[in-house]
């Protein structure tokens, strides 16, 4: 009687398997013209994505290319099955469905195109060398003569404490650094006061809604009661009242892509957050900022969520996509997460993405605040800021206060930005490294604080002794320009050549500049451009915006 209880146990819980609806990463075995893109990247990338990568020796290489839209139609079309998502770093599709119409894909002839089925429930893939035709690879929420001398008002711990206003004195203010934010709703972007400044210089992109597949990024409106967070984390970076609020990036540029689908918990959010990150990569962009994090998918999905093992720098779904974006030359800056002792979530588990933990505005640990372990290959976090009660802006243009590692880690993106504008030369990697370098603890990092809080200050001059102040140095003025460029040299020198490219990589202007004496402009239309000084063996890069 026993053995046929436990038949029939074992009988309903495959019914009850198969009758519930999954989530999928469908792997497929190629892509339509590989060589032909590789060969012609400006039909897949932007220019700025390709300079990017060109500047910092990254190869533009299989997992540029689109996914294949013939199969994701075929897949589209499938009885009982529904795509959410895709992947060309991954070549893979998100799909939902109930499990016995996704394993019928495996199965028929019409879908050769599938390499393997991942489902989210792991405990699902136990026979999944059955699926694969090829051998497999690899708490969220809650240089210029003129200074800039902005008033902070209220933001003035939170900009001081990484030393960011130290870097705005010198003219480094996020110009020509180009961030996109994954998050969720942002509300009121478009029309709030405290962006005025963004939108007037043209630094606000627009973006694209992953979630509700508009590129309207900025209509879907959160539940009363709960708070856009995205225009709260983009008010850190980018937010400006005149003597009253200064973000730390205030002078980059920006795009919003909402990955995160405030009404569900589910890991077609990851899949979101890729489909972005490959987004973010075309167009050029130089920094990420992600204030979510994955672990625990709750009631709804238990066994869909992530053990603290897995938080091991390369098993969660969005931890991989991490690790790809950073080999593509994209700089990560991704919150710890707010489960204090549970430690860090995905993707802030990856050695390759700055994570950012709390402190308050004495610098002191938050309880709330993720911290690492040795699970992480890498010490976690890698840096902190102010993440206790540090100052925002809402989607009602009211400034607020708020808690968690969401808002050190943008205050930080920002300041991380900054530092790139200082420093055009340095590689992502570079930058990483001199930020981890300035930690307050870099001798002795622990769980809490990472290398603890960094001064970006001390980063920009430790960049310039290493490189940059070498023999060839010089400071640009004005910038953006209307017309006269000047160029002041430094070491005695009196002259060098410049070269400007614009946008597309062509040669505008080679000509001599002699020390403090202009150089006319005025005859190249607006837009931006990549600016070379060579003096004898050496050259120096700048970004000139000629108004």
């Amino acid at each position: 009687m026993k053995k046929k209880l436990l038949c029939l146990s074992v009988l309903l819980f495959q019914c009850l398997v198969f009758s519930q609806v999954q989530d999928a990463w469908v792997y497929l075995v190629d892509k339509e013209n590989v060589s032909a893109s590789i060969s012609n990247p400006i039909s897949i990338l932007s220019q700025k994505a390709i300079d990017r990568k060109s500047k910092d020796g990254i190869a533009i290489d299989f997992r540029d290319v689109p996914v294949n839209e013939n199969y994701i139609d075929q897949l589209k079309n499938a009885s009982g099955i529904s795509v959410l998502a895709k992947s060309k770093w991954f070549n893979a599709v998100h799909i939902r469905g109930l499990k016995i119409d996704i394993d019928n894909l495996s199965s028929n002839p019409s879908f050769s195109f599938i390499d393997y089925i991942d489902f989210a429930d792991k405990s699902l893939n136990a026979k999944r060398s059955l699926y694969s035709k090829t051998a497999q690879v690899a708490d969220k929420f809650s240089l210029e003569n003129i200074t800039v001398d902005f008033v902070y008002g209220n933001t003035q711990n939170q900009v001081e404490m990484i030393a960011a206003n130290q870097l705005h004195q010198d003219d480094f203010t996020g110009e020509g650094i180009t961030i996109a934010v994954l998050d969720a709703a942002f509300t009121n972007v478009n029309t709030m006061t405290a962006f005025q400044r963004l939108k007037t210089a043209g630094n606000l992109k627009g973006g694209y809604d992953f979630v509700d597949r508009t590129v309207d990024v900025y209509a879907y409106v959160p539940a009363p009661g709960n708070i856009s967070h995205g225009t709260q984390v983009l008010s850190s970076m980018a937010g400006f009242v005149t003597d009253e609020y200064v973000g730390t990036a205030p002078d980059a540029t920006y795009y919003l892509f909402r990955t995160e689908d405030g009404k569900d918990e589910n890991p077609v959010e990851e899949s979101y957050w890729v489909e972005a990150a490959e987004r973010a990569d075309s167009l050029g962009v130089d920094i990420i900022n992600t204030s979510l994090g994955y672990k625990d998918y709750g009631p709804n999905y238990p066994n869909y969520s992530y053990t603290s093992a897995d938080m091991d720098g390369n098993t969660a779904f969005i931890t991989k996509g991490s690790n790809i974006a950073f080999e593509k030359g994209l700089l990560l800056v991704t919150s710890a997460g707010n489960s204090g002792n549970s430690g860090v979530g995905a993707p802030a588990d990856s050695p390759n993405v700055l994570s950012v933990g709390a402190v308050d505005d004495l610098g002191q640990y938050t309880s709330f605040s993720s911290v690492g372990s040795t699970i992480q290959p890498s010490q976690k976090p890698d840096v902190v800021a102010r993440g206790y009660r540090p100052y925002l802006i809402d989607r009602n243009d009211i400034m607020v206060q708020n808690n968690g590692t969401s808002f050190s880690a943008p205050i930080m993106a920002g300041g991380v930005a900054c530092l790139m504008q200082a420093l055009p030369n340095k590689t992502h990697t570079e930058i990483m490294t001199l930020i981890r370098e300035s930690g307050s603890q870099f001798n002795m990092p622990d769980f809490q604080l990472g290398y603890g809080i960094p001064d970006l200050y001390q980063a920009l001059q430790k960049g310039l002794s290493s490189t940059e102040l070498s023999y060839l140095t010089f400071k640009i003025y004005p910038n953006p320009v209307n017309s006269n460029l000047f160029i002041e040299f430094g070491s005695g020198l009196s002259n060098a050549e410049l070269k400007l490219y614009n946008v597309l990589g062509v040669l505008v202007l080679d000509t001599f500049v002699d020390s403090k004496k202009g150089v006319s402009l005025s005859h190249l239309p607006q837009g931006m451009y990549l600016g070379k000084l060579q003096k004898e063996n050496e050259t120096r890069s700048f970004k000139i915006i000629k108004k």
